[in-house]
């Protein structure tokens, strides 16, 4: 069963939230600016590329960027996919793009773009029916992977080198075998994420334990590790994140369950092989993350938290849904249901 959540989009103040936990009193209060789409549908892929340029994406075949802040979105999809559901966008400036529609079978795809949206090319169609692509992420301008259910036993991995315009199978002997019921959640395109040249993670749920999976090699030979998060059909890690390749923050929750008490946050100070539970947590099920320095951005369908020193503690500061949350060069956007956009700023 996939998950379906919310996605607000947003711009930060550049230094509203840099200071370390004893200093955050001093600083203003984030908000979310409200930007209009014009559009209903549930946005749940979500790329910041700055405090001007952002990409949503979501059910229905739709795709749109904004240039000016949110003051106006561009449809951009692919021509004749409206009925694909595209639950992950990662885009490296206005222009380029690379977009996966998720899905069994035929529907996992993945399109590029080269031309800010007016044009696609689909640059990979999966063909197998047992799998099942549920998000993208790349390590930089070239080199990327998509990461599907587990298929055979394992989580099965696409890989390119050219920026997504091709795709190759990884070999599935380096991959750890996957628990019995183990998936990503294709919830807000962030199960699977990178850092720095060679690491990459992969967040999961749905088997006896929610575990994160590291790879780093760029993704040829993986490790698995428990975090203290619940696990079920609809409980695991949705989002994990990392500043560094050492610190990472990884949440979730169970969305059937969205207040149900639990530890929903653990944190990594080790590439992932240990988690921890931190001393304060967002109260509640909560689907997407981001970084901006040393502070973390938490959304879900419960509201948005902020934490000013790496996890540890947070606070609560919107109570809208939201599923996912994206930050680049300063600026932090988040998107969710309903079209829902949004911007970063202070109240």
């Amino acid at each position: 069963m996939r998950r379906a959540l919310l996605v607000v989009l947003g711009a930060v103040v550049p230094l509203a939230f840099t200071g370390v936990a004893h200093a955050a009193p001093e600083c203003p209060d984030p908000a979310w600016v409200e930007t209009p789409t014009g559009t209903d549908v549930q946005l749940r892929g979500l790329s910041a590329v700055d405090s001007r340029t952002a990409w949503v994406s979501g059910s229905r075949g739709t795709i749109l960027r904004t240039t000016d802040r949110g003051r106006t979105w561009k449809a951009s999809a692919p021509a004749g996919t409206e009925a694909l559901d595209f639950r992950d966008i990662e885009a490296f400036d206005a222009e380029h793009a690379v977009a996966l529609s998720i899905g069994p079978g035929d529907a996992s795809r993945i399109y590029r773009t080269d031309d800010g949206g007016a044009s696609w090319r689909l640059s990979f169609q999966n063909t197998d029916p047992a799998a099942f692509y549920d998000c993208l992420a790349f390590f930089d301008h070239r080199r990327g992977l998509a990461m599907s259910d587990p298929v055979d036993g394992k989580f099965r991995l696409q890989s390119t080198s050219d920026g997504g315009r091709t795709w190759k199978p990884v070999p599935a002997e380096g991959m750890v075998p996957a628990l019995d019921g183990e998936f990503g959640f294709a919830a807000s395109g962030q199960c699977l994420t990178t850092s720095g040249p060679r690491d990459a993670w992969i967040a999961t749920g749905g088997g006896a334990r929610a575990r994160v999976l590291h790879s780093g090699d760029g993704g040829k030979t993986w490790e698995a590790a428990d975090t203290p998060l619940p696990s079920g059909a609809s409980a695991g890690v949705f989002s994990v994140t990392f500043r560094d390749p050492r610190h990472g923050v990884a949440i979730g929750g169970d969305y059937a369950a969205p207040n149900a008490p639990g530890p929903a946050v653990a944190l990594s100070a080790d590439k992932g092989r240990t988690w921890r539970t931190p001393p304060e947590a967002p109260v509640g099920y909560r689907s997407g993350l981001a970084w901006l320095g040393n502070t973390v951005l938490a959304v879900g369908p419960g509201g948005s938290d902020v934490s000013p020193d790496g996890g540890r503690h947070w606070k609560s500061f919107d109570t809208g849904s939201l599923d996912s949350v994206d930050c680049a060069r300063g600026a932090c956007w988040a998107s969710g249901a309903k079209g829902r956009a949004a911007r970063l700023g202070t109240a």
